[in-house]
């Protein structure tokens, strides 16, 4: 498959993202492992989000399944995972679909 059929088909299935996939594609622009990723979004969201396990590793399985995460190494027995140029796309095309819906509504 191309890259444009690759961007298309992320496009379709995460377009609008939940924001759970959201914060966890968000936390991939640096590398991290799932305990990590929990941590951040916890912090970042000043404890209104908190992940359980069950639900970033089923959300980093679909992510990597579909391209826009890879693993980007192991260290001791962790799987470190990044964003890849087709997540980095995806997240940049939902920013500004969220800055879209900020602007159209703020006064």
């Amino acid at each position: 498959m191309d890259k444009y059929n690759n961007l298309e088909k992320a496009r379709k299935r995460y377009i609008p993202m939940s924001e759970t996939m959201f914060y966890i594609l968000f936390s991939l622009k640096q590398e991290r492992h799932g305990y990590a990723i929990m941590q951040y979004v916890k912090e970042l969201t000043k404890g209104r989000i908190i992940l359980g396990a069950g639900t970033v590793y089923s959300s980093l399985g679909k992510l990597e399944s579909d391209g826009l995460i890879g693993s980007a190494r192991e260290e001791e027995r962790r799987k470190i995972y990044a964003i890849t140029p087709l997540g980095s796309e995806i997240l940049h095309e939902e920013i500004a679909r969220i800055t879209e819906l900020y602007n159209n509504v703020k006064e």
